[in-house]
């Protein structure tokens, strides 16, 4: 089977550079709503047989449009849900820079426990057991390959994603999951295969250096690149 990790549009909460987390009500903001309605024309022409997502806001607004399309019912799992920040929820990431755990949760993911939260490998764990789990079932259901969305959060795919590579979730900052981005993944009985990661549906042009200078900031929690201080 393959799935499509889509990560959520973007939020008010992006926007505020703030760590939403779990906190209720946080929602896409003018672009995220556009995002969500674009992912209906970046998935045109394939056959979706579900989608399951995040039962966050932000997610659910972002696959809404996409499931009235293919006229699909969404189905919400808790374990592909936000990481439980714990005390970090909702603080402004310039303030958590400052903290001796931003350190150890850049540098060694799989040691990090958000005070009050959990754990990033307990993260891992369960997105990784929830998004094989549906790759089974949906193959027993249909007996044959067939795509699937699962629509998340950005640390949360990036811990999928590192699975799927083989790479110790260490290593897991090196992995950029923005905004309405896509990622996929076909699963098969010896291994996972990556397709495709971080795509945002726009051209690649950007990558061939261009006159840019290559982005040397910081991956924040969350999937986003930090600003810095």
């Amino acid at each position: 089977m393959t799935v499509i990790l889509l990560r959520h549009g973007r939020s008010t909460a992006n926007t505020a550079r703030t760590l939403a987390g779990r906190s209720a009500g946080v929602a896409l903001d003018e672009l995220g709503v556009e995002q969500a309605k674009g992912v209906v024309d970046r998935l045109a022409g394939l056959s979706i047989a579900e989608i399951v997502h995040s039962p966050l806001l932000r997610c659910e607004q972002t696959v809404a449009p996409l499931a009235v399309d293919r006229g699909l019912t969404l189905r919400a799992d808790d374990r592909l849900v936000e990481v439980d920040y714990g005390q970090w929820t909702g603080r402004e990431l310039k303030e958590l820079v400052e903290e001796p755990l931003w350190k150890v949760v850049q540098q060694h993911a799989s040691a990090a426990v958000f005070p009050g939260g959990e754990g990033l490998a307990q993260v891992q764990a369960r997105a990784v057991a929830a998004v094989r789990e549906h790759d089974r079932r949906l193959t027993e259901a249909h007996g044959s390959d067939v795509l699937w969305v699962a629509c998340s959060h950005g640390d949360v795919i990036k811990a999928v994603l590192a699975d799927a590579v083989g790479t110790h979730l260490d290593g897991f900052q090196r992995i950029v999951t923005e905004p309405a981005s896509i990622s996929v993944v076909r699963y098969t009985d010896t291994r996972p295969y990556v397709l495709r990661m971080n795509d945002t549906g726009g051209d690649l042009t950007g990558l061939d250096g261009g006159g840019h200078k290559p982005d040397a900031r910081e991956p924040v929690p969350g999937g986003e690149v930090g600003n810095g201080r």
